[in-house]
């Protein structure tokens, strides 16, 4: 079919094994329920009762909805009520009770005369079998996550690269000075060793740059002294850096976001330290001494379990209960320190936390991630600032973020590697590979993509999803503008970034159009137009890859106002849309009004979009940017989305009834 042609039938392909014949096709004649406040509505807290709203399409006829939960670990099941109908479908409603720690519920309809009496609508889909319990919706009874999570933008910092103060400091002795501006080793001994001397004052003069970006939160990676850049092989937790500018200027730092109504969230590593910690250098200074505990010897004192068998980085032995007190646990632990007086930061993000307190037959990681929640906790009860504790987790993080541990993930296997697999050049220039896999970076179709993304949300709490980060690349990964190979992908992947649920992360450079083609070689310092050693906002040119892209940097702004103007974007449900090859959609919902999204990746077949089948009342505005065109046909109530190349439209629709416009 030519890029030009009209898809009559709607909306596209199917992700499940549920379609229907009518004229709502694929992801739209399914039902739909999320666990954002359109959909469950209610105050959420240990014994609540919650009313869950079930949006029916007309093809489905149920004469019974049924609501199952698993109470105690024994199912549940209640009659819902039909508590209204339009043409387009009927809604249905129930009540789910938040009596466990994590609550498990999903739908059953009923037509005993239809083509599929007994179908499952869970997380994961529509089933016409029987499904597990793991793909219900899920909903944790206390929830004491900060809210001001919900409606950040964060800016990620490597502290080395970002800004120089202008404060001359000797270089240490396992450092080889760089010339700011010129391009970073990309692996290897070579790319630890590069020092280009930024700091935390440097930071503090570009806090100007960072907001106008509509940023408010500023995400560091390690300031704990270290014998590299970056500084993961820490040999204290107790104080900072003074390459950086000491515990001084992390406090400046500080107290500077905080007063521009700004946040600060510091990386801390529980899994492992350097081998010149003062607790290594303890423990292999003599058999007794009680540090050694904190490791795992195999052979004292030269062998030890180390962090992918990688020397410089012994693991930490989280059985032992006093690491755990110095580390994680209570007021007088390394958690605790560096969210009081004087920093006072808002936030830990865990280095390595998919592997921290787990080795063989030992897996403690919920127990660590519970011991620094609740340690965390008491500092905000002291001071009544809500922090925030985000988990780095490569792959299948949900395990993990059911219960009272970590808030959040870094969100590489539900945003990034989707995102990637789907907008990557399929013909790029460096053999790009992530995570081990031995293979190129796969080009998948659209449709496979939200599968494995809708699969993979269905295993953890939204709540947990919300308050991941999510990201187009990171200090640990080839640039993003590297994997999709254009300015034009980038762009798409930009939307995507401001628009899916979950936290935007951005790292520094991303905004400028900065290329990578390792995590190391992706560490480039920011081309400021003063050189790096002065106060400003202004950037040059150029920076060690290239020319700076302005049209990517004026993209980051605009689409980070208008997340902070649509609350949709930021506190909405999501719902799956339409999902072909080279374009996708879904919308956020939310009482205020839905906001549909659209990505396309190449030119292709339009797609039309029934309001009444969201349902909406009506297109209250549209932005469509680059290849993609919205057309509003309100004598039919239908939406026409068309594609000539790459781009993306975000659309604020009406409640169902409200304006038509």
């Amino acid at each position: 079919m030519p890029a030009s042609a009209t898809r009559p039938s709607g909306v596209g392909r199917t992700i499940g094994s549920v379609s229907t014949p009518d004229g709502v096709a694929g992801l739209l004649a399914e039902p739909h329920h999320d666990t954002g406040p359109s959909f469950l509505t209610g105050t959420r807290h240990p014994g609540a009762r919650l009313t869950a709203r079930l949006w029916v399409p007309a093809a489905r006829r149920p004469e019974q909805v049924i609501l199952h939960q698993v109470v105690d670990g024994e199912p549940v099941v209640t009659p819902m009520t039909r508590a209204g109908a339009t043409a387009a479908g009927s809604w249905w409603q129930g009540t789910v009770a938040l009596l466990n720690p994590l609550n498990r519920y999903r739908f059953l309809l009923l037509e005993p005369r239809g083509p599929r009496p007994y179908l499952w609508y869970h997380a994961a889909g529509l089933s016409d079998h029987d499904v597990p319990d793991a793909t219900d919706f899920k909903v944790l009874a206390h929830d004491d996550a900060p809210q001001w999570v919900l409606d950040a933008i964060v800016y990620q910092v490597f502290p080395d690269r970002f800004s120089r103060s202008g404060h001359l400091r000797q270089a240490p002795d396992w450092a080889v000075p760089h010339a700011w501006g010129t391009e970073p080793p990309d692996a290897g001994d070579a790319a630890s060793a590069a020092w280009y001397g930024g700091d935390l004052d440097g930071v503090v003069s570009r806090l100007d740059w960072i907001r106008s970006l509509g940023a408010d939160t500023v995400y560091l990676t390690p300031v704990f002294p270290a014998r590299s850049a970056h500084r993961y092989d820490s040999t204290t937790f107790r104080q900072v850096d003074p390459l950086l500018g000491g515990t001084e200027a992390l406090t400046r730092l500080s107290r500077a976001l905080h007063a521009r109504g700004m946040r600060l969230v510091l990386d801390l590593t529980t899994n492992h330290t350097g081998v010149t910690h003062e607790w290594f250098r303890a423990a292999t200074s003599r058999p007794d001494a009680p540090e050694v505990s904190y490791y795992s010897f195999t052979r004292y004192p030269d062998r030890y379990d180390a962090w992918l068998d990688v020397p410089s980085l012994p693991k930490l032995n989280h059985q032992d209960p006093a690491l755990r007190d110095l580390l994680v646990r209570g007021p007088g632990s390394v958690t605790a320190q560096w969210l009081t007086g004087p920093v006072e930061a808002d936030g830990w993000r865990v280095d390595v936390a998919n592997m921290t307190g787990r080795l063989g037959q030992v897996d403690l990681a919920h127990q660590v991630a519970e011991d620094m929640r609740a340690t965390m906790r008491q500092v905000s009860d002291t001071t009544g600032r809500p922090t925030w504790l985000v988990a780095e987790h490569g792959h299948d993080a949900s395990r993990d973020l059911e219960g009272p541990g970590w808030q959040g993930t870094m969100n590489y296997l539900g945003f990034t590697r989707p995102l990637w697999s789907w907008l990557g050049d399929p013909d790029p220039a460096d053999n790009l590979t992530w995570l081990g896999i031995p293979t190129s970076i796969p080009h998948l179709p659209g449709d496979a993509v939200l599968q494995g993304v809708r699969l993979y949300a269905a295993h953890l709490p939204a709540s947990s999803w919300a308050r991941s980060m999510n990201l187009l690349c990171s200090h640990d990964t080839p640039r993003v503008r590297t994997v999709v190979g254009s300015r034009a992908n980038h762009l798409v992947a930009a939307t995507a970034l401001f628009t899916a649920p979950g936290v935007p992360t951005v790292f520094m450079g991303d905004e400028l159009g900065a290329t990578g083609r390792t995590g190391e070689h992706s560490r480039t310092t920011m081309p400021w137009a003063d050189g790096g050693d002065s106060d400003g906002a202004t950037v040059g040119e150029r920076g060690s890859w290239g020319p700076v892209d302005q049209v990517v940097l004026s993209r980051y702004r605009r689409l980070a106002a208008l997340r902070r103007r649509l609350v949709a974007l930021r506190r909405g449900g999501t719902r799956l849309v339409h999902a072909g090859p080279d374009m996708v959609a879904w919308t956020r919902t939310h009482p205020a009004g839905d906001v549909l999204v659209v990505l396309a990746r190449r030119a292709c077949d339009s797609i039309l979009v029934p309001l009444p089948a969201l349902p909406a009342g009506g297109v209250v505005e549209r932005h469509c940017l680059d290849g993609v065109s919205v057309v509003h046909d309100q004598e039919e109530a239908v939406v026409r989305v068309g594609a000539t190349g790459p781009g993306s439209a975000v659309v604020l629709l009406a409640p169902p009834g409200g304006p038509r416009q």
